[in-house]
């Protein structure tokens, strides 16, 4: 394994960590700074903006420096927003703070993933991008507990100073492994955005927003679904999402090799089982064993998606643009919105803490759609390119 993706990995256990952990901390610091919950909670939607504007700007800033350098200025980015966090002293600051971390992420990612396919052989390109993506997983198993413990302890603004300590040590290591190339000279601006005239490229950020979307349609509501309906005690949700946790873990390990091995086949069959594992939380959700297990295996099938989700973004922008795939980073970030929004409709119209597992059912089967049309419209691409030129080999495999 080269060291530069344990930098990667590390690197995005850090972005993870300060996306989530805010959830946790909400009331210490709408308390602190004398705000409601609610807009204490719009700190999530800040950063969730800040991916999606500063994903493709800055994917496009980069496209032209040497990769070691970009990913070292981003990071560079993400500890001066947490750095700001972590002195914040109004509600203002705070936000401000967010939004400068929020916009590294997607150009991050989008850099990073690219950058993780070139470092290993063909076959194992989207290992790769799922042993970066580990340290997103991670940071929900390990990061984000031990980040609101730290917060609740010592108060919210620890939390971000040692969030800041992780993004210097993560820059150190990008600065000292990444490998110093420069990008291809094919990474023009008009190279960047030609992938995005292409019908299959939309196919695919669109299956990535949907099938994602799907995922936290439930997510969103994980803690009121565990009280409300299954009946577990308040104190018992921390261990729940560890649990979830575990289950992204395993997910993203898994759709990594099936990504490797069967490209677009193994996707489509992942987001049929997130479809049907999301049916049945529905109904296993009424006890306890049955909401716990479900829990895990809507993290598995969930994450399992997100190597493939990302892989074909890459095959189908031509494998070499970092615009597309960053794009696709905030393409996820826009399902998280979609599916929070959407699970959020359907309790209102008083369907019950249960039913977002049915919105977010709904969701993953228009991404499953989606990605089948995007897929038939590739294979007609291949087979139309090998009537032209017989030696023309296909980029993406069934």
């Amino acid at each position: 394994m080269p060291v530069a993706l344990l930098a990667l990995a590390i690197s995005a256990f850090g972005i993870g960590t300060t996306e989530f952990v805010i959830m946790g901390l909400l009331p210490e610091v709408a308390t602190d700074l004398h705000v409601s919950i609610p807009v204490a909670g719009s700190l999530v939607s800040g950063y969730a903006l800040g991916v999606v504007a500063g994903a493709p700007v800055l994917a496009l800033a980069a496209a032209r420096v040497n990769r070691r350098h970009a990913l070292a200025g981003l990071m560079l980015l993400f500890v001066a927003g947490n750095l700001l966090c972590a002195v914040a002293s109004n509600y203002p600051v705070l936000m401000t703070g967010r939004v400068v971390a929020a916009l590294c992420h997607g150009a991050f990612f989008g850099i990073g993933s690219v950058l993780a396919a070139d470092l290993v052989a063909p076959h194992r390109r989207a290992s790769a991008i799922a042993l970066m993506f580990s340290g997103l997983t991670l940071a929900n198993v390990l990061g984000v507990p031990l980040g609101t413990a730290l917060g609740q302890r010592f108060g919210w603004r620890s939390t971000f100073w040692a969030v800041t300590a992780i993004g210097l040590v993560s820059l150190v290591g990008l600065l000292l492994f990444v490998p110093g190339d420069t990008v291809s000279r094919r990474e023009t601006l008009r190279a960047q955005l030609a992938p995005l005239r292409r019908v299959e490229v939309w196919l695919a950020l669109a299956t990535t927003v949907l099938g994602f979307g799907g995922l936290f349609a439930s997510f969103t509501y994980v803690a009121p679904m565990m009280t409300e309906v299954a009946g577990f005690a308040p104190g018992t949700v921390t261990w729940l999402l560890v649990l979830f946790g575990a289950g992204l873990c395993i997910g993203n390990a898994v759709g990594g090799r099936l990504a490797d091995r069967f490209p677009a086949r193994s996707l489509l069959v992942l987001l049929a089982l997130l479809c049907g594992v999301l049916v049945a939380y529905r109904f296993t959700v009424a006890t306890q064993a049955g909401a716990a297990v479900t829990l895990f295996l809507v993290g598995v099938a969930g994450f399992a998606t997100v190597p493939g989700l990302q892989m074909r973004v890459i095959e189908e922008a031509g494998g070499t643009t970092t615009l597309a795939a960053a794009v696709n980073i905030a393409a996820f970030n826009l399902g998280n919105a979609v599916g929070a929004y959407l699970g959020g409709v359907v309790i209102d119209a008083r369907l019950g803490y249960a039913a977002p597992n049915l919105a977010g059912a709904v969701l993953a089967a228009g991404g499953l759609i989606l990605c089948a049309v995007g897929v038939r419209r590739s294979a007609r691409r291949r087979a139309r390119n090998a009537a032209a030129d017989p030696a023309a080999r296909p980029r993406v495999a069934a």
